[in-house]
């Protein structure tokens, strides 16, 4: 029988990707598809090398199930949920349903390097909230059970003070969620973690192992409340009232190019010179700073100008010499200011970066706020991030063109923020957002409001918030996390009989798909695994007697046909070229078919 190419059904390997990439730098310690790491040490010096078992680093129970849960491939699928988007064929914007970290997993293919910013809200692990009990051996096996107990959504458990591994249990979590996600960061992109004092140490220590120390960019105090949470003993008390922002990139800040800055107006050149120039006078003093010798050499007379006691000039001897023979030095009213034209500088006035970060962001009273405004109900959320903190954070680290990504979007903020930045300044950024559908309690204002989870209330929230914004793409695509639509190989034990064996590989081949498959679940899943983009378009096509699906993204074509009988004339019909994919069942080819059209296409088959 003529073998050709299957079509993947997992998502992307992590850890045979990176074996990949140290085979292709160091062949030479790739022994039998293993790292030999006696002779990876030898190579490099004594001084280059961590021996023996001390050694720095943050290490906890389930450190090495950490690494399995990044090394497992995830055998899901992302399945369209048309009903709950908004325009599907015309917007980029995606709602992707589903435990998070089987949907990185699913992204790494095509979304691999190409997210500009990540900013994610995770649970803080107060004791009081829920994290995400992951389980490698089951992964999305495990994710199903779950969601077929309630169809209302998962039901989380929280993670308390008492149990075992308080620390261990959110770490665990939380790492191979970050180690994907910097996978999917551009070289030159950003992630933001929002955090408050209960994991914070833990967190810098994990970020710094996965981005580097030296790819730490800041942790930007936010004042979250300023109300008091307990105002009856608030009095009494210490309030917590700062979170952090945790900021890491691929590179180190200074490889990176600056950060853009908010205009705070044009600046304004009142005066003109005989020629009709425009310029403004700027003084030439400012404070000194003590204990700096400089200081001292900024100190010298200037005639007719007063030096004020504890100030400096701005400027040196030799400087305001030559202003002086140029004559753009003035003295006025005994201070000394010089002339600044506007073609010699750029003309607007500039925010520092963190200047009055609170202030200009405001805090979680005013995002539970501005959520209930739009869906007049608290639904819940004690916590919420204001539109504005989103907003500063992706005008300054994003370009207008850029896809941003939040992996824990709770309510919806970031989905938010991005439109409406979009609709200010004409940007066509694109948003990705990951919810789990975690139940909402059946007693919550939530719940009684009709939100059953909480990913059926960001949705919402994203809706109404686009109604409001209007201008730009408001709309979005939902997909939720599924079960493949590949037939699962079900491990046999010795006690199962060949007749078992030879019954389960006899369905294998001529029944590859799951029974009742919908066909364009099964062209996502494909398109998906083989690294299209979830918004490439897709069509219904026919060509003489044969129909197939059609998937373009950027030039690239693939087409997917589900015919039972395919003929080589009917595939010559389609005229693909080289740069084409062409997808359908291995049934469908007999052998002389398959040599016939696999010498000059690229044929998969399923």
């Amino acid at each position: 029988m003529y073998s050709m190419d299957k079509v993947k059904n997992t998502s992307v390997n992590t850890g045979n990707e990176n074996l990949d990439k140290l085979r292709r730098i160091f062949p030479q310690f790739i022994k039998e598809n293993k790292i030999d790491f006696d002779a990876l040490n030898k190579f490099f010096k004594d001084e280059e090398v961590i021996a023996g078992e001390e050694k720095y680093g943050l290490n906890w129970a389930g450190k090495s199930n950490a690494f399995k849960l990044i090394r497992t491939p995830s055998v899901g699928t992302l399945t369209p949920q048309e009903k709950v988007s908004r325009d599907w064929d015309r917007t980029e914007n995606l709602f992707i349903e589903g435990d998070n970290l089987e949907v990185l997993k699913l992204l790494q293919k095509h979304y691999r390097e190409k997210i500009k910013m990540i900013y994610i809200d995770p649970p803080y692990n107060t004791g009081k909230d829920f994290i995400y009990k992951d389980n490698y051996t089951e992964n999305i096996s495990d994710y199903y059970e779950k969601t077929g107990q309630s169809k209302n959504g998962i039901k989380m458990t929280t993670n308390p003070e008492s149990a075992g591994r308080y620390h261990s249990d959110w770490l665990t979590m939380m790492y191979p969620r970050l180690f994907l996600a910097r996978n999917l960061l551009k070289e030159d992109g950003v992630i933001f973690i929002s955090i408050d004092d209960n994991e914070v140490a833990n967190l810098r220590l994990i970020m710094d192992e996965i981005f580097g120390e030296e790819n730490f960019y800041a942790q930007i105090n936010w004042t979250a409340r300023n109300k008091p949470m307990n105002a009856g003993t608030a009095r009494f008390k210490l309030q917590l009232s700062e979170e952090y922002i945790l900021v890491y990139g691929k590179i180190t800040m200074q490889e990176h190019k600056p950060f853009k800055l908010r205009s705070s107006g044009e600046k304004n050149y009142p005066f003109h010179d005989e020629k009709g120039l425009e310029y403004r006078l700027e003084e030439i003093q400012q404070r000194k700073n003590i204990g700096i010798k400089r200081s001292i050499k900024m100190e010298f007379e200037i005639p007719g100008a007063v030096l004020s006691n504890g100030y400096r000039w701005t400027i040196g001897p030799e400087t305001a010499v030559n202003l002086k023979n140029t004559n753009r030095l003035v003295i006025k009213n005994a201070k000394a200011l010089r002339i600044i034209y506007s073609n010699e500088e750029n003309n607007s006035d500039y925010h520092p970066l963190w200047a009055n970060f609170s202030e200009s962001c405001g805090t979680s009273e005013n995002g539970k706020a501005e959520l209930f405004s739009l869906l007049e109900n608290s639904v819940g959320f004690e916590t919420v991030k204001p539109v504005d903190l989103l907003k500063k954070l992706v005008f300054h680290f994003s370009d207008t063109n850029d896809n941003v990504l939040d992996f824990f979007a709770g309510s919806g903020t970031t989905a938010h923020a991005v439109m409406e930045l979009n609709a200010e300044d004409g940007g066509n950024r694109k948003w990705i957002c990951v919810q789990l559908p975690e139940a909402t309690d059946e007693d919550s204002e939530a719940y009684k409001a009709g939100y059953k989870n909480i990913a059926e209330i960001a949705r919402e929230r994203i809706r109404r918030a686009g109604k409001k914004i209007v201008k730009g793409d408001i709309d979005f695509k939902s997909l939720t996390l599924s079960k493949s639509n590949y037939r699962q190989w079900n491990l046999l034990t010795d006690k199962d009989d060949q007749k078992k064996l030879k019954e389960q590989m006899k369905v294998f081949l001529e029944k590859p798909l799951v029974d009742n498959y919908d066909e364009k679940s099964v062209v996502y899943e494909i398109l998906l695994k083989e690294g299209y983009d979830l918004n490439s378009k897709v069509t219904q096509e026919k060509s003489g007697s044969i129909k197939y699906w059609q998937v373009v993204d950027e030039g690239k074509k693939l087409l997917v046909t589900f015919e039972k009988k395919i003929t080589k004339e009917q595939v010559e019909s389609l005229k693909l070229t080289e740069e084409d994919t062409f997808v359908c069942l291995d049934s469908a080819l007999d052998d002389t078919t398959k040599i016939n059209i696999g010498r000059n296409l690229n044929v998969k088959v399923i």
